[in-house]
């Protein structure tokens, strides 16, 4: 199956949002109440502070993820559809993110909920701890030389 990146646009505003619900609440519900009001107004604004994509597989839209910036690449809202999930894609996708990050040498930085298992996925991939604090790890990797 195909995953490809494209911008997001304002119509995928509620398509990201239900995203982050699926694939991000069930994390926040092991710490705390979803509050949806909360909830949306952190979403929108995210979504007005960034350039997000939206993850696609044969052109259908399963999930949220980066950005660049100028001097690295955040690997952020990334949320995956709980029906894409675990079946390779976010492997495939960080392969993607991590040779877009070694082709123009800038690092990529992420963090994640402490009790979020995704965090194997970025180890796998070379990702080291830079600091914590309560309730988030932050990652780093380095572009490979070449």
């Amino acid at each position: 199956m195909p995953i490809s990146l494209r911008p997001a646009i304002g119509q995928d505003f509620e398509f990201a949002f239900e995203a982050k619900r699926q694939a991000l609440g069930p994390h926040i519900l092991a710490r705390w109440n979803w509050d949806e009001s909360f909830q949306l107004d952190l979403h929108r604004q995210r979504w007005g502070e960034r350039p997000w994509s939206i993850i696609e597989a044969s052109e259908v839209a399963i999930g949220t993820s980066i950005w660049e910036r100028e001097d690295h690449i955040r690997f952020g809202e990334f949320y995956l559809l709980p029906s894409h999930q675990p079946k390779g894609i976010g492997s495939s996708l960080l392969g993607q993110v991590i040779a877009r990050s070694d082709e123009v040498t800038l690092p990529i930085r992420l963090q994640y909920l402490k009790w979020n298992p995704v965090g194997a996925l970025y180890r796998r991939h070379g990702f080291k701890l830079v600091s914590e604090n309560e309730i988030h790890y932050f990652l780093e990797r380095e572009p490979s030389s070449r």
